[in-house]
């Protein structure tokens, strides 16, 4: 089975077969030069199985866009793959190319059910949500442990004494009743 891969921002990626470069920089070598606040991409409607946005959601423009064209370009069932600095972690801010400080429930807006998601036509499933610390043991076992089981009061009432270090999110395209 194959599993066609969409890089958004792939930086010095290597080449792979079945997965398809994109950087806004010539300089990275990409297969493909866009930048992604450009829409529509240069893609056909459900053409990946998988998007992979490592560290790029922060740096578009409109990310309720951003999520619509990967939603476009993923098949039904496809999953988009992301991490992006939690807003707590000093990196979100000291990038001047950063334009989103993101939570952990800032991708509900994209799911059904969600009070606000009138926001975007784009609907996907949470597969994985995950809270990210650097740091010693108790950063990355007892926080992280605690900010996952209780996210809203990690974010509330500790993100700021605590900071997380990203956030790892993997999220399912639902389209025409599947996903």
């Amino acid at each position: 089975m194959r599993n066609k891969i969409l890089s958004l921002g792939c930086g010095r990626r290597k080449a792979e077969s079945d997965v398809v470069r994109v950087d806004i920089s010539a300089e990275m070598n990409p297969d493909r030069v866009w930048d992604l606040d450009q829409v529509p991409w240069p893609f056909a409607d459900s053409e990946f199985d998988t998007v992979e946005c490592f560290d790029v959601i922060e740096h578009v423009e409109s990310v309720v866009r951003c999520l619509e064209e990967v939603h476009r370009v993923l098949r039904p069932g496809g999953r988009l793959r992301l991490t992006t600095p939690h807003f707590s972690c000093a990196n979100s801010y000291i990038d001047p190319t950063h334009r989103h400080h993101l939570a952990h429930a800032s991708f509900d807006y994209f799911c059904e059910g969600h009070p606000l998601n009138y926001y975007g036509k784009a609907r996907f499933a949470i597969a994985l949500r995950r809270i990210e610390f650097t740091g010693g043991r108790w950063n990355r076992l007892v926080m992280r442990r605690i900010s996952n089981r209780w996210p809203s009061w990690y974010e509330h009432r500790w993100a700021w004494i605590f900071p997380a270090w990203f956030l790892e999110v993997e999220m399912v395209a639902v389209k025409g009743g599947k996903g």
